[in-house]
């Protein structure tokens, strides 16, 4: 059966308090005990101690006890007064331990008695204190003080004996454990509603988020919880509400990249369907097969490339790339690229500035570097008008290594210079010279350069010019 939080709160909230109040109980019933032993002990001490002075006599209780009744009397009158004022009651016995006398009168029952050789050696050697019977003197539990007289040859001549009944005792701890219970009871009802009230405002937020996180189940990421307090709970629900909105923008760009996808796939497609249908059926003449025969080539070469880039970002975002930097001239890179677009710069009478290789050194892998730059001048070809220019720049600044890629044309406007470097973007205004673009090479840039350790951004001024900026790290 599954416990709530409310319920194990409740419970180990009850089981610490009843704990408590039992260690508590124990600890103050034995304080109790000890203080109010020491306590009796110190008076009836002092009961002997006064006994001893009044009925004495100069050490002749011997005599007194046995020749003397006129004394005795006397003795019995002073031993019963010290009774009635200390609360307690005393025996005198001869240097035998039996009782001779007793606070209780003549007809005392504990007259006769004797004490056992344990008390008398005890009390003979010093004064003796317990709580017990003292061997069967007294009927039940007394604490109990003896303390021997002797006379003044210091011979031994008797005992006296002051107790009082234990009862008084075991009437206080019961007394005690009576409001231990109350106490107990209250608390426990106290905190039974302390502790319900406290772990429903507690559980509320967890519940809201439990319910949150079902709907995120069913596909719901539209649903965010309150955020009350400063405490705990409340930062789990800012951090649920966090994670929220991530899932739910990751919901959102995944759906969108499933329509991205589907777009830039189905447009080549239906373009070669068309051509080769048109073939097939004769409506376009065989005249112009050749033709359109490139055309599906070259529609074939850009579903290719589609396919190839959705790959090289799959592998870079999944961390499947290692990198292997090294130091080599960034120069080499540019070079090679612009060497190898020779065709499409002639083709398209576009003058290259900037192009005069000075040996500076990078720390990255030249295959990175290598995409990263064919992407860019393959980009700038493609929006640098016939006649335009492109231009390079590389740059030593502190521990990095800026180069630029410069090219004269429409440029991309202002508001849409945040999203250049997101998957799939196109831009109608800039980027409608060229409309078979994927829309995914620039952002396979901006994984490649900070795969790299650099950064990668854009400046431009619509109608005239774009420049795009990437740094990597220069050799130490």
């Amino acid at each position: 059966m599954r416990k709530s939080i409310s319920s194990m709160y409740f419970t180990a909230t009850a089981l610490v308090l009843v704990a408590s109040i039992l260690v508590m109980g124990c600890v103050q019933a034995y304080l109790f005990r000890n203080y109010f032993t020491e306590d009796r002990r110190e008076a009836l001490l002092d009961v002997v101690q006064v006994t001893t002075s009044q009925v004495a006599h100069g050490g002749q209780l011997a005599q007194l006890l046995r020749d003397n009744p006129e004394l005795l009397e006397q003795a019995q009158k002073s031993v019963s007064l010290i009774s009635r004022t200390t609360s307690s009651m005393v025996l005198i016995t001869d240097a035998a331990g039996k009782v001779q006398l007793c606070s209780e009168g003549e007809d005392c029952r504990h007259i006769g008695r004797t004490l056992s050789a344990r008390v008398l050696g005890e009390a003979s050697s010093a004064k003796y204190f317990g709580v017990d019977s003292l061997d069967g003197v007294f009927d039940g539990q007394f604490y109990t003080a003896v303390s021997p007289i002797t006379g003044q040859d210091n011979s031994l001549q008797g005992y006296v004996v002051a107790a009082s009944s234990a009862q008084s005792m075991s009437t206080f701890l019961g007394d005690m454990i009576s409001s231990f219970i109350l106490s107990a009871g209250l608390m426990l009802l106290v905190a039974s509603v302390l502790s319900v009230a406290l772990t429903t405002r507690l559980t509320r937020p967890l519940r809201r988020i439990a319910e949150a996180a079902r709907r995120f189940g069913g596909g719901d990421f539209s649903e965010r919880v309150p955020v009350e307090g400063a405490d705990e709970v409340a930062q789990l629900a800012a951090t649920f509400n966090t994670m929220a909105r991530n899932l739910e923008a990751i919901d959102t760009s995944r759906s969108s990249f499933m329509g991205n996808i589907a777009h830039e796939l189905r447009t080549p497609m239906t373009s070669v369907k068309g051509f080769i249908d048109g073939m097939l059926d004769g409506t376009i003449p065989p005249s112009m097969h050749q033709h359109y025969l490139n055309l599906v080539s070259q529609e074939v070469g850009r579903l290719a490339r589609l396919v190839q880039n959705m790959l090289d970002i799959t592998k870079l975002e999944a961390g499947e790339y290692q990198v292997h930097a090294q130091s080599y001239d960034v120069w080499e890179t540019i070079t090679s690229v612009v060497f190898a677009a020779e065709k499409r710069i002639e083709e398209g009478k576009v003058t290259i500035q900037g192009l005069a290789p000075a040996r500076t050194m990078v720390w990255a892998d030249p295959d990175l570097v290598h995409q990263v730059v064919q992407n860019l001048v393959d980009n700038a070809l493609k929006f640098t008008p016939e006649g335009g220019v492109i231009r390079f720049g590389v740059q030593r600044l502190g521990p990095d290594v800026s180069i630029t890629v410069w090219n004269s044309g429409e440029g991309i406007s202002e508001d849409a210079l945040p999203f250049v470097f997101e998957r799939f973007y196109k831009e109608d205004k800039s980027r409608g010279l060229n409309p078979g673009g994927s829309g995914l090479g620039l952002h396979i840039c901006k994984v490649l350069v900070t795969l790299s350790g650099g950064k990668i951004w854009v400046t431009s001024q619509q109608g005239q010019w774009c420049q795009f900026t990437f740094t990597l790290p220069a050799t130490p």
